[in-house]
Order: C-alpha cells, then structure tokens, then sequence
C-alpha cells in the first residue's frame, strides 16, 4: 500500500468533502472551516492548510493546521493516521490549541511533544430538527455593535469560566476585535431584561451541512431562570429551519449545562478534548 501526505489543494476538495461527510456531526468544526475558507489559504488571510494522508490514492485522514499550530483539529478517525501526518509536520508545527475527539487529541499532543496548560474533557451534542423540544424565547435576538459595551466583558468572563484565561489581559487589543467580528457577521446572539444583557451565545463554524453554537454564557445571578433551556432552544429551532443539524462542545466539568442540551433534545456524540499550551 502506497501512503502519502501531502497538503490539499483545490482539486482535494470533492475528496475531502467526501471524507468530513461520513461522520457529519463530528467533522461539523472541519467542515466549516472548509466551506467558510476553502482548500487553500487566500491573500489577506491568517495562514493555513489542510494536510491529508492518503493510501493508493484514497484520502483517509485530515489534520487542519491554523498558523503554525495556533489551532490543530484532526478529522474524526484513525489515530494511527492522524499520527503519520503529525510525524510529517515535526518540526514545522508548535501546537498552540487543539479541539477535537479526545483519544486523537491526546495521539496529537504526545506525538507534537506537547503538554498542555488547559486541557478540558467535553462531550460532543448534536440535534435536529426532529429531535427538539418545545423550549423557545421569541426575545432572544441579534446582538448589535450597540451591545458591545455589555458584550465584551461578557464574552471576556465566558472565557475566564470556561478555560481559566482572561483574554482582555491576554489580548487588550484583540479580543474586542475578535467580539465586534462576530457581531457584524451576525454570529452572536443576546437575550436583553431592563436594558441589561443576561444571556449570549455565537454560531461559531457554519456550513451547508449545519452549525456548531459556543460561547453560551448567562451571568452568575441570572442562573436557574431556564434563559439557557428556552434561548438555546431559541436559537436551534430557528438555526434548524435552513440547516440540517447542529452541535455544542460541553464541558465535563460542567453537568448542567449538558443536562440543559439534553433538555432541549440534543443527542450525545463521542468525548471531545480541548487543549491550550502557549
């Protein structure tokens, strides 16, 4: 058997649709970054490559490579061929961040030589749209740059909870940026009560296949009001009336809100792992 790996190019793209679509739900990240930024990077992007290992010509693995490593997420598959393609890029990638199923993460870090500094076990979720329940918040609606000034700190402690990093020291400059991005992409959506945000989340990787929703947060003293399970169900019915499904990362360490997915009708899928090493 002949084995390769090499970088994809624009003629890859059929087989690497091919290869993300048999397991939609957990290539759903991948896919979207696919449909979102294409094959090969552009003029005026942040680098990037699809790298693939293929055997007698058939594409059987894929390993996307943001930067140089400042995001890794391997398809979902083999460890052993996720491992041939990192053993390639020894030397050329410094892993920075990695999401994806855990046991490939895990093959990922050891073979990069990396030991993380945040590492978060999550379960992968995934719904559609004959799966929901009858939860719904009509008041849930499209953050506006107006938002900001509540949205900001709001994303920055969202951060904080999630992975114990405060992206405004972190990133002063950047991450408000990163915020305001979101904002005109129309990604980010806010539950407002008396003029104050109490409850917001994004629509983070999208594609014609569906969508991965994060950054849900509600603040501290508004927890236990059910604005989680109605403006989660919110947002999925009306994301679920033009795709096919949708997934949300949840992390071990947070039960509730995976009893909250559950509630609206999310289905669980494989442990995920998160990992962060600056």
């Amino acid at each position: 058997m002949a084995v390769t790996v090499e970088p994809l190019g624009p003629t890859h793209l059929a087989a690497l649709r091919a290869l993300l679509t048999k397991d939609t739900p957990h290539n759903l990240y991948l896919l979207g970054l696919m449909e979102e930024f294409g094959v090969v990077c552009g003029p005026n992007r942040a680098p990037f490559a699809f790298h693939g290992r293929f055997a007698d010509g058939e594409l059987t693995a894929v390993l996307f490579v943001g930067g140089a490593g400042g995001l890794v997420v391997p398809s979902a598959g083999s460890t052993p061929h996720l491992q041939e393609i990192a053993r390639t890029l020894a030397g050329k990638v410094t892993l920075k961040s990695c999401l994806g199923e855990r046991a490939l993460v895990d093959a990922l870090c050891q073979s990069f030589q990396v030991t993380p500094k945040v590492s978060r076990v999550q379960k992968l979720y995934y719904v559609s749209a004959d799966d929901l329940g009858p939860f719904t918040n009509p008041l849930l609606r499209v953050a506006a740059e107006a938002d900001l000034p509540q949205l900001v700190p709001m994303g920055a402690a969202c951060v904080k909870e999630l992975y114990e990093r405060d992206p405004l020291s972190e990133d002063a400059e950047g991450f408000p940026v990163r915020v305001r991005q979101r904002v005109r992409a129309g990604r980010t959506y806010v539950l407002e009560q008396k003029g104050k945000l109490v409850f917001k989340l994004d629509v983070g990787s999208r594609s014609q296949f569906g969508a991965e929703l994060e950054g849900l947060y509600t603040l501290p003293e508004e927890r236990g009001k059910g604005h989680a399970v109605h403006c989660l169900g919110q947002i999925s019915r009306f994301l679920l009336s033009s795709l096919p499904r949708l997934t949300v990362r949840v992390d071990d360490s947070n039960p509730s809100f995976g009893r909250i997915a559950q509630k609206v009708g999310y289905l669980t899928g494989r442990a995920q792992r998160l990992v962060w090493a600056p």
